[in-house]
């Protein structure tokens, strides 16, 4: 998604005036782009307006992130009529480098940890969600209608559709069959057969190149869907409450991003799945009516327990393992819910404080487990494979 708007962005200021334009992606894009087709994102937008050229440095790593992108266009005569160095930095949100994020809407909120935003709930005897409502404005709830009606819609294509996930590995899809088979279960394996399915739709239309919400990545998209469809399906939740619940996700998520990171290029997968869980969790304690404490537990537990996963794509797909730790992150989510449900909400280890541990612990680890395919599950197949 970050590549395709950096495009846009760029069709906008040369789609008149230019012959050709050149991509060079580098560092983890040029790694897996062509598994996460990245280069078909591009081509799509520039191609169009002229010929366009991709090339690959996946040895080059940029020093604010390693997902660096250098967009050229060149006039008729051959001369360069611009050069611009831009960062897909995750969720499809980009950046010019440090302190230079490319927002449409500025900064929203005014408080950036959960733990002032839980002494403002305590102060204002307020939840999460109010929050949101009073940083964004009311037209927040129809923004998060789309979104739910994006996610609905995803499962349930997903859920539909049969056959093999596009690129080398040949997998076949399993969301239908584990819907299938869930319901030949008692209660509680039935529930736990169906959040399996509903989060395996999402991850599966995503790595088919379908329609998905971010939240926060690409990569990490069937987490909360699998969690909230679930909930709604099987608790008959109103849609008023799910998008509570998804204000409350959303402000975690914000949390992650203004203090680390969401790209599992930059942290690893603790970035995505490990904050998908923290968003899917804090979201399932605001649906069973947790209390700000509680929240902020659950969504400390869903990250805490992802810390240091690493980034590590076959053959730079986002099939294995991501649509599987898509599937068990839901399941871990719900599990999270309940066990900060038993508790006041009371802890030692405050959700802030494993965000700064997954900021540092992602700049500890090497960079070929950070979504590069050269390393972990990846290297371990490729020699399997010779």
């Amino acid at each position: 998604m970050g590549p395709s708007k950096a495009a846009t962005i760029f069709a906008g200021r040369h789609g008149t005036d230019s012959a050709r334009f050149e991509v060079t992606l580098y560092g983890s894009l040029a790694a897996t782009g062509k598994g996460h087709m990245t280069d078909v994102a591009i081509l799509e937008v520039l191609e169009p307006l002229a010929p366009t050229t991709i090339l690959w440095e996946p040895t080059v790593f940029p020093d604010y992130h390693p997902n660096g992108m250098l967009f050229k266009a060149f006039r008729a005569d051959g001369s360069l009529a611009e050069s611009w160095t831009v960062y897909s930095i995750g969720g499809g949100a980009l950046s010019e480098g440090p302190g230079k994020e490319m927002s449409q809407s500025g900064e929203v909120y005014d408080m950036n940890t959960l733990t002032e935003i839980i002494q403002w709930c305590e102060r204002n005897g307020r939840s999460f969600w109010e929050y949101v409502e009073i940083c964004e404005g009311p037209s927040i709830w129809d923004y998060l209608m789309e979104v739910w009606e994006a996610m609905k819609a995803s499962v349930e294509r997903g859920l539909e559709t049969e056959g093999r996930l596009p690129g080398p590995l040949n997998l076949s899809r399993k969301a239908g069959v584990y819907h299938v088979k869930a319901q030949g279960y008692q209660p509680n394996l039935r529930s736990r057969g169906l959040v399996f399915a509903y989060a395996l739709a999402v991850s599966e239309e995503n790595a088919s190149g379908g329609t998905i919400v971010t939240a926060p990545t690409c990569g990490s998209s069937g987490v909360i869907p699998g969690v909230l469809y679930h909930l709604s399906n099987g608790h008959a939740f109103s849609d008023r409450k799910i998008l509570h619940a998804l204000a409350t996700a959303g402000i975690v998520g914000n949390v992650v991003k203004q203090n680390a990171s969401i790209s599992g290029a930059d942290v690893g997968c603790q970035g995505e799945v490990g904050v998908a869980c923290a968003m899917a969790s804090a979201a399932a304690c605001q649906l069973f009516g947790g209390s700000p404490f509680q929240i902020e537990y659950a969504a400390e537990m869903g990250l805490e327990h992802h810390l240091g996963m690493t980034c590590d794509p076959i053959c730079g797909l986002v099939q294995i393992p991501c649509i599987e730790r898509n599937a068990f992150a839901a399941t871990r989510a719900l599990d999270a819910n309940i066990y900060s449900t038993f508790s006041d909400g009371r802890h030692r280890i405050s959700f802030d404080h494993v965000v700064e541990v997954m900021k540092q612990t992602g700049k500890d680890l090497p960079s070929l487990y950070k979504e590069t395919s050269a390393g972990g599950l990846a290297l371990h197949y490729e020699l399997k494979q010779e």
